[in-house]
């Protein structure tokens, strides 16, 4: 058994234990949805010709500020700091109703504390989680 493989059986496993399946749904997302503004907010400082260290003098922040927030594999923004920053871009941050086959592996699992396949909501989340690399414009 390789140890890929090792560490999926293990994470299907952990899944089936409700506390253990909710938590890892919720971060999952949680992860998932940021690393998402925060790109988003980074290709439109980007395509404003703005540096980091001006966007953060455009909302009275430090210019460290910007830098941790668009640079950080581990950042956790407040939503007030999102919605400055996007506003200086001219953008809005908004709610979206997940789509109805996304809907069913994740509000499902959550709401109830289980799913009938681990293994498939176990590769579902880590693909949600998986960093997309920007494509060249």
């Amino acid at each position: 058994m390789s140890k890929q493989s090792a560490f999926w059986d293990d994470l299907a496993r952990d899944l089936e234990d409700p506390e253990f399946l909710r938590e890892y749904v919720v971060e999952s997302v949680r992860i998932a949805t940021i690393d998402q503004v925060v790109n988003a907010i980074d290709d439109a400082r980007e395509a404003a010709g703005l540096s980091k260290a001006e966007l953060g003098r455009a909302i009275q922040k430090e210019p460290a500020t910007i830098r941790r927030l668009l640079s950080s594999d581990h950042t956790n923004p407040t939503l007030g700091t999102l919605a400055e920053v996007a506003a200086a871009l001219g953008l809005r941050i908004t709610v979206e109703p997940i789509p109805d086959a996304e809907r069913d592996q994740i509000t499902g699992p959550l709401l109830e504390g289980r799913t009938a396949d681990p293994a498939k909501l176990a590769r579902h989340l880590d693909n949600m989680r998986t960093p997309r690399s920007k494509v060249p414009a």
